[in-house]
This record gives structure tokens, sequence and C-alpha cells, in this order.
């Protein structure tokens, strides 16, 4: 039997899905553990006891100034070192989902592993609304490494009030030419969008996930964690769901990290 990667799912003050991460990645046969930033800072624990690093979702201190600023502020003026090790070793990998995902990009993680350098941004979706429903995303073909085999098409909840990722025409081009989109929202014949509410904030080329350039550091804005059993889709009865289509990111993370 493999041994279990071990997760750590970081939350801060606001956070507020880091139950539904560890639970996902707990399912896809990992072994979770939910750490909160102090408990790094205070040296209880270590990045280097782990495989797999999640940023949940929620409110991270409250998204002042704007959307992850903070908890990206603190991740790179405390652990930058730290981090740079996490993901300069073969055996690790990285997700933010949601507030997780504005952090990724906010501490230059993403999309370049540029740590300390905002190469996009994420800005206040275009209908002006927090966006809390379910939407329709595609997998593109990218360089991440741990879904290179699927084709995942699902439906999957947002949650959010700045979720348009945004950055100039020239990064913009240099994420679509280095296949570095993961994710897009797509309409109901599954053809990327930028119509509301099919795309609901407004996202540069329909923009849903994308990767850094190693393939191994991913951003998804939509909640996969929350699609963990097929009763979470509020049309599970008509469409008679075998599978929770989210858990597929989550048993390929686990998946790849063991043969890693």
């Amino acid at each position: 039997m493999m041994t279990k990667p071990n997760v750590l799912v970081l939350f801060a003050d606001g956070t507020n899905t880091e139950q539904e991460s560890a639970y996902a990645f707990t399912l896809a046969g990992g072994k979770a553990e939910i750490v909160h930033v102090n408990q790094l800072r205070n040296k209880e624990k270590k990045f280097s006891d782990f495989q797999i690093l999640a940023l949940p979702g929620g409110f991270a201190y409250g998204d002042d100034i704007v959307s992850g600023k903070i908890l990206a502020v603190e991740l790179t003026s405390f652990f930058s070192e730290e981090i740079k090790k996490f993901i300069d070793r073969k055996d690790t990998l990285v997700i933010g989902i949601c507030n997780g995902f504005q952090v990724l990009v906010r501490t230059g993680l993403l999309p370049f592993r540029n740590i300390g350098t905002m190469d996009a941004t994420f800005t206040k979706n275009d209908s002006g609304l927090f966006e809390c429903r379910w939407i329709k995303i595609k997998q593109e073909k990218s360089t991440c490494v741990f879904l290179k085999d699927t084709h995942i098409s699902m439906d999957v909840s947002v949650n959010h009030g700045e979720g348009k990722f945004f950055a100039s025409p020239n990064i913009i081009k240099k994420v679509e030419d280095e296949n570095l989109v993961v994710f897009r929202y797509v309409d109901t014949n599954g053809n990327p969008t930028s119509v509301y509410p099919d795309n609901p904030n407004g996202s540069t080329n329909a923009i849903a996930g994308i990767c850094d350039t190693t393939g191994r550091i991913l951003g998804i804005m939509p909640h996969p964690e929350k699609f963990n059993h097929p009763t979470n889709h509020p049309n599970w009865r008509r469409l008679q769901l075998k599978k929770a289509h989210g858990l597929t990111i989550f048993e390929n993370m686990i998946n790849y990290v063991q043969k890693a």
C-alpha cells in the first residue's frame, strides 16, 4: 500500500472552506491536516513535512485592501525561502482555490513563480455582484502535470466578488502561449465564453484556472472541493451522478505525488 501524502491545508482568520478542502483530499487518499498560519510562524509546523500545499477559499483577513492581499504579504514576508524550497522539490504540488487562487497570484507564485512580484491580478466581477451559484467549466490542454490525462468538464460552484482574472495583453499572451490556462468558463454548449451569466465575473479569455510554468501549481476560482459527493449537485437526482466531478482534481494530485 502506498503511503498517504501529507497535505497542508492552510488557513488564517477569515478562510472558510478549509474543512471541505481537507475532506476532499482525505476522500482522494491523502492525509490532510488543517494548519493555521501562526503554527508555521512559530515553527510548530513546517512546509518541509508536507507534499501538497492547499490554500482554501474564504475571505482571509476579511479581504481587507483587496482579496487575498494580506495573506499574500504574510506568506512572502515570512515564508519566501521555505516556499521556494517547497516548490523546488519534485514531489510537491500546490493548489489555491478561489481566495487561495487570489493569494497565489498576489504572491507571484502564479503564473510565473515570481515570488514577490505580481504579474496578474483579480478585480471585481463585471456584474458588480457577489456571485454564488453553479456554473460550467471545461479543462484546456495545458502544462498542468497532474491533469495531463484528464478531460474535465463539470458543473461547479462559484462564491466570489473579485473573481475577474486580469493582466496586461502581453502577460495574457504569454499565459496563453505557454499553455498555462487549465480551465475556462463555458456556455451550455461547452464553448468558452465571456458572456454573463455563464462567465460569472468577466475574466479575461474566460480564464477560470491557471497553472505555473512547471505545471505543479494550480489556481482555480470555482470550488471543486464543494463537489465531493454526488448529492452536492443541486440536480443530482435528475442527472443520476455516479461520482462527484470535483474529486478528480484531488485524486490526480494524490496519485501524482505518490508516483513522484
